[in-house]
């Protein structure tokens, strides 16, 4: 079988000894040039899985390889080699599409590690290329078919991803879809929540701590950091860290290192970023809130996630997908559902975006009473696209027959972005508990006497909590 080959593009003889004696001993096999030119004329000439470049070179420099790469040999991926502290060239190189970047004096342990997930990514690819990772991104739509291309892109890179978007569009879903289509899919995928983390435990969620730090801390500790070792760390709502917690993770951005609460030593870690938020992080950065060397530093590609509202011709797809993952989770015969039916959730704007259409259909899943949604069982709110936001299909009442919540003045002032959910969650459970006790908690008379099958009020019951 042939060995795996890097090209390695140094004007340093030691340092070319070093790293071809390094990567020789991980069974690879290794070609030299002094300069750009001599690399061209071998990459040309000869397939590699992995070009290694310095940035300073005699005739050019390692940015002015990278973008003849990325035009005659798009496919190979190149790893810079820059001068340490040099963090903004080392951004500038990953905006232009390098996989990674390791700094000088050479650490042989990251440089093993950033060739490994380089080479493991050219197989993954021969992998994708036989179908081995099914589509979980739905939609035909032209934004969803740009977004796919996109994830595909920045798989190829270690570059950390920011991801935009309004609440429940699936931000955490394409993030991990980077995760899996990359070179580190084997790893673990870690989500944090960022605003989930009471701000004094914090900094031990993250970076874990030493027996004995502080009281309580009676052994030793791993953060989420350091669980996501090899693999991906993604930061849900980063916008919610607070300032001091920023500075700490400025660092494992840049340096690749953290400090556990007690330790003196700095432990190197390997994670890749990705981070997201439905907040303007622009507008905190210039309000102060959010520290604009961090934004540049996670935002060295960002990726847009549309909201439903922009890609209304996906909807029906998405509905059968998710009444049939539903139904299967509920133990439900699937049911058909109504043109009528159909018509109300294809003009509807959803605010909550996907999340919401899949409440939406979970709540007609327990309402129904026979094999198919019809408007009676659909349940929407009076709304408007926020101010300014790009729209597909403008807000029309709803279908005659599906019902629409009434709207409370919390609600119409916008406070709580699930203020209407746990609003009719409150409504369902005090019905179903109502129906419990008139049937002295038999749930198969109960469900009879609510209108729906045993099976959705069994799973309406653990959903909501009531038992």
């Amino acid at each position: 079988m042939t060995r795996p080959s890097v090209l390695i593009v140094d004007d340093e003889p030691d340092l070319l000894e070093l790293v071809c004696l390094t990567l020789g001993r991980m069974n690879l096999e290794t070609r030299t040039a002094a300069d750009v030119a001599s690399a061209r004329a071998l990459l040309k000439n000869q397939p590699f899985e992995l070009c290694l470049t310095d940035m300073r070179l005699p005739d050019g420099d390692g940015l002015d390889l990278l973008a003849w790469m990325q035009t005659h040999c798009p496919t190979v991926p190149v790893a810079m080699i820059t001068a340490h502290g040099n963090v903004e060239t080392a951004v500038k190189a990953l905006k232009l599409g390098a996989f990674d970047f390791v700094s000088k004096p050479l650490d042989l342990s990251a440089l093993r590690k950033l060739v490994g997930s380089a080479i493991k990514l050219n197989t993954r690819n021969a992998a994708d290329s036989t179908g081995r990772h099914p589509q979980r991104l739905l939609g035909t739509s032209p934004t969803m078919q740009t977004l796919r291309d996109m994830i595909a892109r920045v798989a190829r890179s270690q570059a950390p991803v920011y991801i935009t978007g309004e609440s429940g569009t699936g931000k955490e879903l394409v993030a991990r879809l980077i995760h899996d289509s990359g070179s580190r899919a084997d790893g673990p995928f870690v989500p944090v929540n960022c605003g989930a983390i009471p701000t004094e435990l914090m900094e031990s969620e993250l970076f874990g701590h030493k027996r004995g730090a502080f009281t309580g801390a009676v052994v030793d500790k791993q953060g989420l950091v350091q669980s996501a070792e090899g693999g991906t760390l993604f930061l849900d709502e980063v916008a919610d860290l607070p300032l001091h917690m920023q500075v700490k993770l400025l660092r494992v951005v840049q340096e690749k290192t953290i400090r556990p609460v007690g330790e003196s030593r700095e432990e190197r870690v390997d994670v890749r970023i990705l981070s997201a938020t439905h907040k303007n992080l622009s507008e905190l950065v210039a309000s102060g809130r959010f520290r604009e060397d961090l934004f540049y530093r996670i935002n060295v590609i960002e990726l847009r996630v549309p909201a439903l509202r922009e890609r209304p011709g996906d909807i029906p797809e998405l509905v059968t997908a998710i009444t049939r993952r539903l139904c299967h989770k509920m133990e439900l015969d699937i049911p058909t559902l109504s043109d009528a039916a159909l018509q109300a959730l294809t003009t509807y704007t959803y605010p909550g975006n996907v999340r919401e259409l899949e409440n939406i259909l979970e709540r007609a899943l327990t309402l129904r009473t026979g094999g198919q949604i019809t408007p009676e069982h659909i349940t929407l709110r009076p709304v408007t696209p926020p101010a300014g936001a790009a729209t597909a299909a403008t807000a029309t009442a709803p279908t005659s027959g599906v019902f629409t919540a009434p709207p409370t003045s919390d609600i119409l002032a916008g406070k709580g972005q699930h203020a209407l959910g746990d609003q009719l969650d409150d409504i369902e459970r005090q019905a179903i508990v109502k129906a419990l006790q008139q049937t002295r908690y038999n749930k198969t008379a109960a469900a009879k006497l609510l209108g729906m099958t045993f099976r959705a009020l069994r799973y309406r019951i653990k959903k909501l909590g009531i038992e």
